[in-house]
């Protein structure tokens, strides 16, 4: 999957960060007793993991065909993304609601304080360093578009996800030390608990858009607009063609496509000649979209096309109306 190597590199970067990162948490936790240094520790660790799986479904991903899957593995990419995301939620979130609900039931004073400014401060470094990595890999593939744009478009879970991580963890970062501050300055050990809540807060809204992202792309999400409409003309363009009735397209990774046309060919083909215009179309498709993996073609005119497309409607409306 040559078109994610950027990716890898974000989440390799990523990944060595945060386990610098968690084990310096841990220690601080370990001696401060902070409930929000703790939440921070247990949220790098999930990131560590999250990175690996990250890794591995790519490493899935990349295998090849097989009687059992002919289509190949390119989804098990999507799938690992949406384990990261709940993972994100149901241990990173979790951890930091419990934590923060402990301490704020039963709050203690935190010891050495200072501490646990310098682990921030140094934690501060390395999750600024791969989020800065991971900012601008993302924006050397997201264009002109905006960057919510990009992440609700992109075909790619980790090119974002990584991004969406770090920024959680840098925001977690300014509120674990706006917590010990304020708990150490006013003498309320209870708002070092507080500050344990809003970075689950924190991680359970990005973990929920993540996983929505993912969901999307897991389902099945249709190639970008520009390659559909090129499909279409490459298709009219074909000698022996009469007219493209139209063309599904959807992702099974980044970098695999399946596209289904549905065309109209001259009445006076053969069997033959039509044959040898679909390997012709599908050379073309391919030297111009390398990322079609499989290309399907259903000879149809086009009022037959018309009328199953009326058809296939009308049954969804029917179902519909049944169901309400």
């Amino acid at each position: 999957m040559a078109a994610s190597k950027s990716s890898k590199g974000v989440i390799y970067a990523a990944l060595i960060g945060n386990l610098l990162v968690a084990a310096t948490k841990f220690a601080a936790a370990a001696f401060t007793g902070s409930s929000a240094m703790l939440s921070e520790g247990v949220h790098s660790l999930v990131d560590s993991g999250n990175e690996l799986l990250l890794l591995y479904g790519y490493h899935r991903a990349s295998r090849r065909p097989d009687r059992q899957h002919p289509l190949g593995y390119g989804r098990e990419l999507y799938f690992w993304s949406f384990v990261v995301a709940l993972l994100l939620f149901a241990v990173g979130a979790g951890a930091s609601f419990y934590e923060g609900i402990i301490h704020i039931a039963a709050p203690e004073p935190m010891t050495t304080v200072r501490a646990n400014y310098v682990v921030l401060a140094i934690s501060l470094v390395f999750e600024g360093a791969t989020w800065w990595i991971a900012l601008k890999t993302f924006r050397a593939v997201k264009g002109p578009l905006s960057y919510w744009a990009a992440i609700r478009q992109s075909k790619d879970p980790p090119s974002f996800m990584v991004l969406a991580e770090d920024t959680a963890a840098l925001l977690g970062i300014v509120i674990a030390a706006a917590g010990i501050f304020a708990a150490d300055q006013l003498r309320m050990p209870v708002l070092d608990g507080v500050a344990s809540l809003l970075i689950g807060a924190v991680l359970a809204i990005t973990a929920s858009l993540l996983a929505r992202e993912s969901k999307e792309l897991l389902i099945g999400e249709r190639a970008d607009e520009t390659i559909r409409k090129s499909i279409i003309a490459l298709a009219q363009s074909e000698a022996g063609v009469e007219g493209a009735n139209g063309v599904i397209t959807v992702h099974l990774a980044p970098d695999q496509i399946v596209v289904a046309l549905s065309l109209e060919f001259a009445d006076d083909l053969r069997v033959p000649q039509i044959e040898r215009c679909v390997v012709s179309l599908e050379r073309r498709i391919r030297g111009r979209h390398p990322q079609v993996v499989s290309l399907f073609v259903k000879p149809q005119s086009r009022h037959i096309y018309e009328d199953t497309r009326r058809q296939r409607f009308d049954q969804w409306a029917s179902e519909a109306d049944i169901g309400e």
